[in-house]
């Protein structure tokens, strides 16, 4: 019960008021008998005076009887209701009006005697001897006409004045009670209204601390509680906003390691991932549910990273290395950093993919190499050429004229590969736009295709164009499809031994159009399907064809700037097939 705080405020509070109360009343009840006895002893005095006033000629009147002073006394007793008792000077008692005073010893060492007769009034509370009881004495002093003292004593039973007393202290008790029971139900409206509040300010704390924090209290008090309402409420909006901002700024942090393209993993002191990104996962070939909490070695089973996180660890340093994975299909740049700053022995390791710029830097020594070879054998034939007229040659008309159209020739084949050169630079740079418009892509292919029919009749090959259905219209720039189509064909009629047969054909689906281009030749290995639209690239058997190998990494390009596609399926052998597709209007 003690542990609620209506309850510690109540139960003190009624305690005192007990304690209070208790004090007052036995305060009151000795009050209340000393001026109850205050009281009669004054009443006393007062029919002592009137006794004394009427009974002192008969002091000194010896001719009366000795009963005469008896009968007085008990005739005062009656109207008072009190014991009368006449002393002598000498202590003798003259008159008594309850007891025989002939068997009734000397009073004049009682206390009230003597002290009435040295100050002129006495009284005392003691027990009497004669009667067995507790007795209040007032006794006054009385001079006869003779000139004697005499004292004149009045006496009443404590048993009386105890019983007013008691019914006056039952009295007080009872106000008392009901002034306890009344201070009790005050002390509780007092105290539950003091603590109601204090409970909604722990409920909703509670409900804070839960994480309600929209949680507010209705302030209507301007006290020290309204005061503490007040700053409840500042505190939950302040820890709102403060909640509010950080889950920002970890949403945000969430969404840059869930998109950011570098693998990011944190490792904690014990050696094990606590935080891996899905640039991460993908690096590493595993899951997020796998890889969290388990150590960083199983995680990543690569000796070279496990090495470097090592080193890191040895030398609290950054490292850095560049890591091959996938058989080198993967080039990663991997660095570690312990933060010992934010978490001790704690280490960030970011996994930075340059496969692509890998791949750039192939390209780039690649498209070298192959220029270089593709430029090597016409200026070897030149310098052959211009070696061989200057020898002599120039002196040959015939034979001069023969050289002269070689090297017309091969001053041709270069000046074609620096133009298709600066044509795809110009498509990849964006240079050279587009400019679409709608148009009958069946025109565009049949055109394109007819026109390479003598080349096709000459190396003895059938070429056949047809189309089973009237296609849609296409947006699409209609010289750049020209260029793509006779690109196509022509290669399918070059790798196409003679009796053989080259088709083009062209059909329309839901969203695009797409034209076809088989023939029967020779084929495309397998190993080289990935790299056929690469630049200057060719098989091995269209190395002996001669052409720069540019023109399908051209076609790519165009029809990608038709947001199009090209592909190619073949086999070694059997021929090929290319398609391309552009998208409807």
């Amino acid at each position: 019960m003690f542990t609620s705080i209506r309850w510690r405020i109540a139960v003190p509070y009624v305690a005192l008021i007990l304690v209070v109360m208790a004090v007052l009343s036995g305060y009151l009840a000795g009050f209340v008998r000393d001026m109850y006895l205050d009281g009669l002893e004054d009443q006393l005095v007062s029919g002592l005076l009137l006794i004394g006033d009427a009974i002192s000629p008969a002091l000194s009147d010896a001719s009366l009887a000795e009963d005469y002073l008896d009968e007085r006394v008990r005739n005062y007793a009656e109207l008072t209701g009190a014991r009368v008792t006449i002393i002598a000077g000498d202590g003798t008692v003259v008159g008594e009006s309850d007891e025989d005073r002939s068997v009734m010893d000397n009073h004049g060492n009682r206390p009230e005697v003597i002290a009435a007769l040295a100050n002129g009034q006495g009284s005392s509370v003691r027990y009497s001897t004669t009667i067995g009881r507790d007795m209040l004495y007032v006794a006054l002093p009385v001079t006869d006409e003779g000139g004697a003292v005499s004292v004149v004593r009045a006496a009443l039973p404590l048993d009386d004045v105890e019983s007013h007393v008691a019914g006056l202290i039952r009295s007080t008790l009872l106000a008392a009670l009901v002034a306890v029971i009344l201070a009790a139900i005050l002390a509780t409206v007092i105290a539950e209204r003091t603590t109601q509040p204090v409970r909604q300010l722990t409920r909703a704390a509670e409900d804070m601390a839960v994480g309600r924090l929209d949680r507010r209290i209705l302030i209507t008090r301007r006290d020290e509680i309204g005061t503490l309402a007040r700053a409840l409420n500042q505190t939950a909006e302040i820890l709102q906003d403060t909640i509010t901002t950080l889950g920002e700024e970890q949403s945000h942090l969430q969404a840059i390691l869930e998109h950011m393209a570098d693998g990011v993993l944190i490792i904690d002191d014990t050696g094990h991932v606590s935080l891996i990104n899905p640039a991460a996962v993908r690096f590493l070939g595993t899951t997020q549910g796998t890889a969290l909490k388990r150590s960083f070695a199983q995680v990543v089973r690569d000796h070279r990273l496990i090495e470097l996180w090592e080193e890191s660890r040895q030398q609290r340093s950054g490292q850095s290395r560049f890591i091959e994975i996938e058989a080198g299909q993967v080039f990663l740049h991997a660095i570690i950093t312990p933060f010992a700053e934010v978490r001790e022995s704690s280490y960030l390791v970011i996994l930075q993919d340059l496969t692509s710029i890998r791949r750039l830097e192939t390209v780039r020594r690649d498209f070298i190499s192959n220029i270089s070879h593709e430029l090597r054998t016409p200026l070897a034939g030149l310098k052959a050429l211009v070696d061989t007229l200057r020898d002599g040659a120039m002196d040959d008309p015939p034979a001069a004229e023969r050289f002269l159209n070689r090297i017309e020739v091969e001053v041709d084949s270069m000046t074609q590969m620096v133009e298709e050169l600066l044509q795809l630079s110009r498509i990849e740079a964006g240079q050279a736009s587009a400019e679409l418009i709608s148009c009958d892509l069946g025109d565009v292919v049949m055109h394109s295709a007819e026109r390479l029919r003598p080349q096709a009749e000459r190396a003895g090959v059938d070429l056949a164009i047809g189309f089973s259905e009237k296609l849609p219209r296409v947006m699409a720039d209609s010289e750049r499809i020209r260029q793509v189509v006779t690109n196509l064909v022509h290669n399918a009629i070059k790798f196409t031994p003679a009796g053989g047969r080259v088709s083009v054909t062209a059909r329309a689906s839901s969203s695009e159009v797409i034209v076809s281009v088989a023939d029967t030749g020779v084929g495309i290995p397998r190993d080289d399907l990935p790299r056929i639209f690469e630049r200057f690239y060719k098989a091995d058997r269209a190395r002996s064809g001669g052409g720069t190998g540019l023109g399908l990494a051209i076609s790519k390009h165009i029809i990608q700037a038709h947001a199009g596609r090209i592909w190619v399926e073949s086999a070694e052998g059997k021929g090929s097939t290319f398609h391309f597709a552009l998208p409807v209007c």
